[in-house]
């Protein structure tokens, strides 16, 4: 029994994610949070480009957001998004993590910790290790880690790194990852 689904990616994942929200049932029974690496600079744009593709709604938190499921909620350009006790999240401009704010490993590692085996964290596609030490935390705490298939990725690096470091439960190709998402029941 779930409680919440984590996905992080960046170079390359955009595709992904769109292709992911776009087949979830509009009544998928949990959150989903997507810590994605982009463009500092760029504010507007991102989340309604996703929207449009996704069947289930996109939100960019605010600071003490209450998580909700049947939505999805992207981490703000420029700033690192903690998931709280209390199915909260938490946004910080503290300095970035592996060069990236927001870090995927701050989001997965603070997902862990409060959803502990009830969490199901995706890292897909990206140029740097930023999601590895995140996804390592998520099974340490007993949840479900996938990797998406790197012979499949744009950008390798990201997926490499996570199954260099610990040993994840599943590396599944996008599709597969659509359909294993498509059959949680809550």
């Amino acid at each position: 029994m779930y409680k919440a689904v984590i996905i992080g990616g960046s170079a390359g994942s955009f595709q992904v994610i769109t292709r992911i929200l776009n087949s979830l049932p509009p009544t998928f029974p949990l959150p989903v949070l997507l810590s994605l690496h982009r463009l500092k600079h760029v504010r507007s744009g991102f989340v309604e480009a996703l929207s449009i593709k996704s069947s289930i709604p996109v939100i960019e938190p605010y600071d003490k957001d209450q998580i909700k499921p049947g939505k999805a909620y992207l981490a703000p350009a420029n700033y690192h998004m903690f998931i709280e006790l209390g199915n909260r999240i938490a946004l910080s401009t503290e300095e970035p993590v592996n060069h990236s704010r927001p870090s995927i490993d701050l989001s997965f590692s603070t997902a862990a910790q409060v959803y502990r085996e009830k969490l199901i964290g995706i890292i897909l596609s990206g140029a740097n290790k930023d999601g590895a030490y995140g996804l390592k935390k998520i099974k340490d705490f007993g949840g479900l880690t996938i990797v998406q298939d790197p012979e499949e990725c744009q950008v390798k690096t990201m997926t490499e790194a996570s199954l260099k470091l610990s040993k994840v439960d599943h590396v599944l190709s996008t599709q597969e990852i659509i359909r294993f998402l498509q059959n949680l029941k809550q």
